[in-house]
Parts: structure tokens; sequence; C-alpha cells
């Protein structure tokens, strides 16, 4: 593995910035997952999943290169649209488990609820747990008017999710080959 230049942890007052800046992010937790805002030590696992044979899902597999440009992109969304990729780590151990996305990314037409998990922490419920807490925060703090998962037909993981998180196909829809399922957002009585 290369690890490229503008890889390297920043130093000084640029991580002091940095500090700074991801103490701002929401901060969410579940029974066993914290939601966090990510840093340039969880890009060696983001790119470990989008590089694999596991990145087919989200329009990889990529190179180490284009999982950089996905990874700030999808960070630098906070900055601008208040909403972001989450890095997803176990609240005991601290290792990451994976990542939960609230984006509006280019060429979307809705902003998507998207979730990334290792191998190591699939069909252990964190997924669920994550997704649930970031579906929860698109509805309830963002005050999201739409929100859908794209999901490659052939991911019959992610569908069973979408599924258990509320989310419907809808029918004859699709976005860059990808099903829609759209969470029906959740009305509530005064």
């Amino acid at each position: 593995m290369t690890i490229h230049p503008w890889e390297q942890p920043p130093a000084g007052q640029a991580a002091v910035a940095v500090e700074r800046i991801a103490q701002s992010l929401p901060r969410i937790a579940s029974d066993r997952c914290i939601l966090r805002g990510p840093y340039m030590e969880d890009f060696n696992v983001f790119a470990d999943l989008v590089t694999s044979d596991r990145g087919r899902y989200v329009s990889g597999p990529l190179t180490r290169e284009g999982a950089w440009d996905d990874f700030i992109q999808l960070t630098a969304s906070w900055i601008l649209r208040g909403c972001g990729l989450w890095t997803v780590e176990h609240q005991d151990d601290k290792r990451v488990l994976g990542f939960v996305l609230l984006g509006h990314e280019t060429g979307d037409p809705e902003p998507e609820l998207g979730f990334l998990f290792t191998e190591e922490a699939e069909g252990q419920g964190y997924a669920f747990e994550a997704s649930e807490k970031a579906r929860n925060n698109a509805w309830n703090a963002l005050s999201f008017d739409t929100l859908v998962s794209y999901i490659d037909p052939e991911n019959d993981r992610a569908i069973a999710l979408a599924k258990r998180l509320g989310a419907e196909k809808v029918p004859g829809e699709m976005h860059d080959g990808c099903e829609v399922w759209r969470y029906a957002r959740p009305e509530y009585e005064l």
C-alpha cells in the first residue's frame, strides 16, 4: 500500500484546526456504536473497502486515488451541506466498523442514506444501529423532506438493510444503474 503525501496526517496548527472542526460535527451514539466525523486515519479502512471487490456496489472498485477523491468529497460535504460521511466505530474498542452517509452527491436527485461496512462488522446489527441513527438525524435534526438509498440490484445485504430500516423500492425508478429505495418521512402529531 502506497501512502501518498496528501494522506499524511496534518501537523502543528493544521492538526489543531482539524480537531476543532471534527469536534463540531454531530456525534451520535447507538447501543454499541459511535457515529463521528471522519479522521485522516479512517481513510485506510475506507480505501480498503472501496478499492476491493466490496467497492463494486459503490461505483468501484476504485483506485486508491479515486478512493481519496470520494473520501474528501464526502467529508467536505459537512462544511458545505451540514451533513456527510460518518465513521462508525465500536464504543468499546474504538475499531472502525464502517461508514454511514447522509449526503447529496453530484448527480443525485435526492439526498441519500448510504452505508458501507467492513466484512468483520457484517451480520452483527452494527449497520442497522448506525444507519437508523443517521436516518433519524435526517428527519429530526436536519428536517429533510426526502431520503433515499441508491442500491445496486445485486447488493442483497444493502437491500435487506434498507427494508429493515423501513425503505420501500420505488417501482421502475433507477439512478445510475441503482434501484431507488425510499424512506417514508414519519408524521408526528402535535
